[in-house]
Parts: C-alpha cells; sequence; structure tokens
C-alpha cells in the first residue's frame, strides 16, 4: 500500500508534464501554421479588406479620386434611391443573372453524361468544351462581336439562308443583352460541364449496378440515382455562377459599352462609368457597397438551401 500511496503523485506529476508538452507541441504546430499563411493573409488584409474598408468610407464623400473628399453623409446612397439608370442596370443585372445561371447549368449537365462515356478520343471532346473558359475575355469579345454583326456576321449569313429575319444582336436595344448571355455562356459552359463531370465520375459504381439489377434503364438510372447525387454540385455551381453573373463587367465593356442606349447597362459597368468616366468616386462607392451586401445575402441564402437540399456525402 505504501508503495502504490507513493507512486501515485509520481503518475500525476507525469500526465502533468505529459500535458505541458502536449499543450507546447500544439502551440508550436499553431505558431508554424500562422507562419506559413501570414504572407496569404497579409495580401488579403492589403488588397482586400483594406479596400473594402476604404470604399465604405468613401461612400460617404463627394470626391473626383484626385482630391480630398468631403463628408456627404448618406447623400450617395439617397441619390442611389432617385438614380432612374441605377435601377435599369439593377433590373438587367438581375435579368442576366435570371438567365445565365440557369441556361448555362441546365446545358452542363447533359454535356457532362455524354463526356462521362467511354469512347475513342474523349479527351480531346473534354478539352474541347474546357477551351473556351481560358479563352480571354477580349477575344471572346472580339470573336463575338465578328459573329454578332448585323451586316458581316456568320450567325446572321445562316439565317439568311434558312430565310428568317436578319437581328441587330449587340445594336439592338432588345437583343443586346441576350447576346451577352449568350456569349458568356458559351465561355463559362466549360467550367460547369467539369464539375458536373466530377461529380459524375465520383457516383459509386455500386449503385449503378444496384439500380441494374432493379431493372433500371439507363435513363432511368440517371434520373433515380445520378441526378439527386449532383444535388453538392449544383449547390456550388448556383452559388459560384451567381456571384460571377452579379459582377458581371468585362464581357459588356469589350463588346456594347452598355449600349446601346443603356440597354446593356449593368451594375459593375455602371458603378465603372461613374468612377472613371463621370469622377463621382463617392457614388461609384456607394453602388459597390450596395451590390456587395446583395451579394453577401444572395450567397448566404444559397448556401443554406443548399445545405437543406442536398444530402449526399461521398464515403
Amino acid at each position: 500500500m505504501a508503495v502504490a500511496t507513493a507512486r501515485r503523485p509520481t503518475g500525476r506529476r507525469a500526465a502533468r508534464a505529459e500535458r505541458k508538452r502536449g499543450g507546447r507541441f500544439r502551440r508550436a504546430d499553431h505558431l508554424a501554421g500562422w507562419a506559413f499563411v501570414s504572407p496569404a493573409v497579409l495580401l488579403i488584409a492589403v488588397f482586400g479588406l483594406v479596400p473594402v474598408l476604404w470604399s465604405v468610407l468613401l461612400s460617404f464623400q463627394q470626391t473626383d479620386l484626385t482630391s480630398p473628399g468631403t463628408w456627404s453623409g448618406a447623400a450617395n446612397y439617397q441619390k442611389m434611391v432617385h438614380d432612374p439608370v441605377f435601377w435599369q442596370a439593377a433590373r438587367q443585372t438581375l435579368y442576366y443573372c435570371l438567365m445565365f445561371v440557369p441556361v448555362t447549368m441546365v446545358l452542363a449537365i447533359p454535356i457532362a453524361v455524354l463526356l462521362n462515356q467511354k469512347v475513342r478520343g474523349m479527351t480531346f471532346y473534354r478539352m474541347a468544351v474546357f477551351a473556351p473558359l481560358v479563352t480571354s475575355t477580349v477575344a471572346t469579345g472580339v470573336i463575338f462581336s465578328w459573329l454578332y454583326n448585323p451586316q458581316i456576321g456568320l450567325i446572321n449569313a445562316g439565317l439568311d439562308k434558312l430565310g428568317l429575319p436578319q437581328q441587330g444582336f449587340f445594336q439592338s436595344t432588345g437583343e443586346a443583352l441576350p447576346a451577352v448571355v449568350g456569349m458568356t455562356v458559351w465561355g463559362w459552359l466549360g467550367f460547369a460541364v467539369i464539375i458536373y463531370l466530377s461529380a459524375l465520375q465520383n457516383v459509386p459504381r455500386e449503385l449503378m449496378e444496384a439500380a441494374a439489377l432493379d431493372g433500371c434503364g439507363r435513363v432511368k438510372a440517371f434520373w433515380k440515382v445520378e441526378l439527386p447525387l449532383l444535388a453538392p454540385a449544383s449547390s456550388f455551381l448556383l452559388v459560384w455562377l451567381t456571384i460571377n453573373a452579379l459582377q458581371l463587367f468585362d464581357e459588356v465593356y469589350v463588346t456594347t459599352k452598355g449600349g446601346p442606349l443603356h440597354a446593356s447597362t449593368v451594375l459593375v459597368y455602371y458603378l465603372y462609368q461613374q468612377a472613371f468616366v463621370d469622377f463621382d468616386g463617392g457614388y461609384a462607392a456607394a453602388i459597390g457597397c450596395a451590390l456587395f451586401v446583395v451579394i453577401l445575402i444572395v450567397t448566404v441564402v444559397q448556401l443554406w438551401l443548399g445545405r437543406r437540399s442536398s444530402h449526399y456525402e461521398a464515403g
């Protein structure tokens, strides 16, 4: 008993020493981790967080971006409420988002299914589908400006051969924004296809074999087995494509310049005009802050809905 009693403090001291050593190791791991990520954190803070905070401050000022601004309170936000061009740009941004996101996702699924087949030359087909995504925006804009040209464009030439009426595309107030939708769907379709293709390749083969044993044909197995398992990929694409749609700028800048008659002016392009054409930096910053809040709310709602609707976990 005396020997056992004498050994207990030693055991407790050893346990305490072990905990201290474990704590030191954990602290060392934490410090090493922060040392590795600190350059990225610093860059994000300098080039991400600081400009955001500066933009918020700028939105309460009147400034031409070349001289010190004067405090104006909420005047820029009040101007936004009564600005008809801003609301037109907001409606057109919403229209573009509601057209671009669903069309891209709906087209991507059957293409991904076709690219998931085992046929000769499939690597080439996959590269061909992905190629538009790595094409620069300027090159894409030049190509589609030529294709959509009302006089010499290939699309109107094809319509003429079919006996169909000619279209104005970028030069028509009613067709400019749908033409931008078509161009950007072509550019982003490859990204959505690759995401869906990756999800299809991760579907457990045992499930497809079980469906075949139960008498499911290929089409029924897709609808009943594969399509529900694409929910996580669809949730990701919905968020990603919506964020990109709400920030549309490059394609409009290269092709239509927001015209004709503001028919293709979206929020980010209108922000650019206010900041670097009209030099109303405070109002442009207010538009940027409003757009940031909208994107944040839409993203949070989409992620929440995605978690509720997605029940698949990779095993």
